[in-house]
């Protein structure tokens, strides 16, 4: 009797497991486990994506929703609020204020009373959480039908399809179905064009269109939320995030191989920059700006020292999926999906930067900066071996400066240098018993224009108080000089340095420099 007992118990608990549940028994694969899981009270939606195409005779159509499924995961809206210095909201609306300046002059008389505005994150709405099936198996049989429909569009292999055709979103906007309002709308594009293959053709075409409903707007700066479909429609502006996304919608929705690539921070000016790229069936990526320059007509602004790819799929080689002695890592660099394409850009080096300090033993990885804004900030990572990193890929002639990340800082780990075609690096540090005397004209790049008499003009503001640094572990200030009409003149400047001009209550924009042949070079 007792072991009937016990087959019946044991045939109980095998009965009582949830249908789709992970178990021994699971017909899913390891990762599509791991997402049901974590998707919570919105398992049964996924679930209906899978089941829906199960039944379908195109098994490509099931192992698309397998691939959006298992990689879903971190993919979420994600908004923003505007702080003060003690934590407290303080409500603001772009769209509130007539241009730009007027918004940052209103910015600048709440901080006289509030403190230092910044926005932090809000609230993030996962997608594993929140997504129906409606919205799931629509994307997907829109993203098929464009993909065998379009001429320009048959070429590409499944893969290709996957990473640049398939994904339904483009950031971290909110989800709203877009694919067949785009699609409709340019249907019958193939027949204004003069070859119906060409996918630069169909996507100038797009953009063309685009560009005249849909515009940038410095003011969505303030913005960082990044804007739905609906309210793009609808106030027809945005910044460059926004611009990309509602490229991406349109071109992605019509088999066009559309992204966002981006560097996260200039390497010889401030700020950071998102753009478009179309990448094509021979691998070849063209960049242009949506909303604003097609494909063939447009050019990066700046120098990038990395530029990253967006992607829906996890990257296993980021460095959040890395082995490391440090939890922590720097906020951007914790991302799951992008990838390195700094060499579709420019030409790339490498370079192993040996520290001549140890290396607390609590650390493996190093970073390498650029500096930017004031600021020296990440752009790439390494791991340490024998107290030297390596890092790859990175842009020429170029000022960089390695570094660690300690106490949830990045913290400068040695001497900056310029790193040369054909992977050489100058270091940039004080020539011993070596001074000079510094003749200096401007705080950035910009053209030596001669007046009458013949005389260089400088570029800098009358009566305004300058301070001129030098880097040796710091910022070492030299001095301070008020400028008039002529050049700023300071004596016994240690040699061979980067140095930083700085205007008294500037925005710290002004650029790092070396001084060759008396001349100030621009980094």
């Amino acid at each position: 009797m007792s072991r009937i007992l016990l087959l019946i118990t044991s045939v109980l608990l095998i009965c009582c497991v949830p249908v789709g549940a992970a178990s021994a028994e699971s017909t899913y694969l390891p990762e599509i486990d791991s997402a049901l899981v974590k998707a919570g009270d919105n398992r049964s939606e996924l679930e209906k994506v899978l089941t829906h195409y199960a039944a379908d005779p195109d098994t490509l159509k099931y192992q698309a929703a397998e691939y959006l499924i298992a990689n879903m995961e971190g993919h979420c809206y994600a908004t923003y609020i505007l702080h003060d210095t003690s934590g407290a909201e303080v409500p603001f609306n772009v769209l509130d204020y007539p241009d730009y300046k007027t918004m940052v002059a209103a910015c600048d008389t709440i901080e006289a009373t509030r403190g230092e505005l910044d926005y932090r994150s809000d609230k993030k709405t996962y997608d594993l959480e929140t997504i129906t099936a409606e919205y799931l198996i629509e994307q997907i049989d829109y993203a098929f039908q464009a993909w065998r429909e379009k001429p320009w569009a048959r070429d590409f292999s499944y893969d290709e399809f996957c990473s640049y055709i398939l994904p339904y979103r483009g950031s971290s906007e909110p989800l709203e179905p877009w694919r067949r309002a785009f699609l409709d709308k340019y249907a019958g594009l193939d027949t204004l064009m003069a070859d119906p293959t060409d996918p630069l053709e169909a996507a100038r075409l797009i953009n063309q269109d685009i560009i005249t409903w849909f515009t940038f707007d410095p003011r969505f700066y303030y913005h960082p939320t990044d804007l739905g479909l609906a309210e793009m429609l609808s106030i027809g502006k945005g910044r460059c995030e926004d611009m990309t996304n509602v490229t991406i919608y349109a071109m992605r929705a019509n088999g066009l191989a559309v992204t966002s690539d981006y560097t996260p921070h200039w390497a010889n000016t401030g700020n950071n920059h998102a753009w478009n790229a179309i990448v094509t069936t021979n691998g070849k990526v063209i960049p242009f700006m949506g909303a604003e320059s097609s494909p063939g007509d447009y050019k990066l602004a700046h120098v990038p020292a990395k530029v990253y790819r967006k992607t829906f799929g996890k990257q296993k080689d980021n460095l959040i999926f890395q082995e490391r002695k440090q939890e922590s890592i720097p906020r951007w660099l914790s991302g799951k999906s992008y990838i390195d394409v700094t060499a579709d850009y420019v030409p790339v080096e490498n370079i192993s930067v040996e520290f001549a300090q140890p290396i607390p033993d609590s650390v493996d990885i190093a970073y390498i900066c650029v500096f930017n804004s004031g600021e020296w900030r990440t752009i790439d990572w390494a791991r340490i071996e024998n107290n030297t990193a390596g890092f790859t890929d990175l842009g020429p002639d170029i000022a960089y400066l390695p570094a660690l990340y300690l106490n949830e800082e990045i913290v400068p780990f040695g001497s900056p240098f310029i790193l040369t075609k054909g992977s050489q690096a100058r270091k940039l540090q004080a020539i011993p018993d070596k001074t000079l005397t510094a003749e200096l004209f401007s705080t950035t790049r910009r053209t030596r224009v001669a007046s009458t008499d013949g005389i260089a003009k400088t570029n800098l503001t009358a009566g305004t108080t300058y301070e001129l640094f030098y880097w040796a572990d710091g910022w070492q200030s030299i001095g301070k000089a008020v400028a008039t009409d002529q050049p700023l003149v300071f004596e016994n400047v240690p040699a061979g340095c980067l140095y930083w001009l700085v205007a008294e209550e500037s925005d710290r924009e002004e650029r790092i420099f070396t001084i060759e042949n008396g001349e100030q070079v621009w980094w």
